[in-house]
């Protein structure tokens, strides 16, 4: 089988990290264990997304940081942080903190935007300025100033027997040439490169251009990451990330199979059109074997620009499924694809 244009090089996984409510301590310690298994397959990255007020992740910077030693090579990522419920400056206290903790393996993934249900969740969240509130480019801006070391105070120095810095502690110098967007846009696209980001592409896109039926999922993408890349200092070594899901079926149970088989089924009537009022298109689920899955990502033009990728792992199975999933996914996708764990 020929390899794309660019062999894969670094190999990353995502997932929601389910738990039940009435037990969610096994849900968080799969997580963990999902985590130390990639490391154990050569995995170069782990990544969580964010959840509020549902039965997913709801602080992957502690997750995290549990992380941290449980491991020692895995890059450990946020896919993504929604800035609308965070504070920056705490922010980039707890991301330097982890970084520090890992030692220099943190990730951060972040997005801007207003809360998913915000009327719903706004006195809760921001209760005395919830009106006032910048849910936009200005949010990140404020991070990234932070974690880069721009002062935080006025002045640090002495007080008493306390010392105070003027800055973020601790300041972590790599951090900041790790900080990723989580963009759907051209136009977050852009932004994330003039702002010298990674860019986090998904297996979602919004649909800008013609709305005669014909937007075409791979194109959209492919022109979000050329878009990043002209915009970026660096150029076309400007770092993206691809995030589709993929579920290779080659050491499948029967069961598997068919739940696999079914999911993607049921997700597909998505992936015909636009969807909504944002247009937002959905990538087909890959399912099959590995070899059919990397002729298809050979095939999709914006996996040819890319050599990185967090393939997503589906919401809804089991810890062996995931388990089964990861280790086809590193012992024969991923080498299908050009990729050598710890390259």
């Amino acid at each position: 089988m020929p390899l794309p244009s660019r062999p894969l090089r670094k190999l990353g996984f995502l997932t929601i990290g389910l738990f039940d409510e009435a037990d969610p301590d096994k849900g968080h310690e799969s997580t963990l264990q999902l985590i130390e298994l990639g490391e154990q397959l050569g995995f170069d990255s782990a990544w969580v997304r964010h959840r509020h007020l549902q039965y997913g992740i709801s602080s992957p910077v502690a997750v995290l940081a549990a992380a941290t030693q449980r491991t020692r090579r895995i890059e450990l990522g946020t896919a993504v942080t929604p800035l609308g419920w965070e504070n920056p400056l705490r922010l980039a206290e707890d991301l330097a903190t982890v970084d520090v903790l890992s030692r220099g393996r943190l990730n951060p993934g972040i997005s801007v935007g207003p809360p998913m249900f915000y009327d719903r969740v706004k006195d809760a969240l921001h209760p005395d300025t919830s009106d006032a509130e910048d849910f936009g480019y200005r949010r990140v801006e404020r991070l990234l100033e932070l974690v880069r070391g721009k002062p935080a105070a006025v002045s640090g120095g002495r007080e008493g027997f306390e010392v105070f810095s003027d800055r973020v502690q601790p300041h972590s110098p790599g951090l900041a040439r790790r900080m990723w967007y989580g963009g759907g846009s051209l136009r977050s696209a852009r932004w994330a490169g003039e702002h010298g980001m990674n860019l986090l592409t998904s297996s979602v896109v919004k649909a800008e251009g013609p709305q005669d039926g014909s937007a075409d999922f791979a194109a959209l993408q492919l022109s979000h990451i050329r878009a990043f890349r002209a915009a970026h200092r660096d150029g076309e070594a400007a770092r993206v990330s691809q995030g589709l899901v993929v579920i290779p079926t080659d050491s499948a149970s029967p069961r598997q199979r068919a739940t696999y088989e079914r999911y993607a089924a049921e997700r597909l009537p998505r992936t015909a059109a636009p969807q909504g009022p944002a247009r937002m298109m959905y990538a087909p689920d890959l399912v099959g074997t590995s070899d059919m899955i990397a002729e298809r990502l050979q095939a999709h033009a914006a996996f040819r620009e890319v050599d990185e990728v967090a393939f997503a792992l589906p919401f809804t199975f089991g810890h062996e499924d995931y388990e089964q999933i990861l280790t086809d996914i590193a012992k024969k996708l991923a080498p299908a694809l050009g990729w050598q764990p710890g390259t």
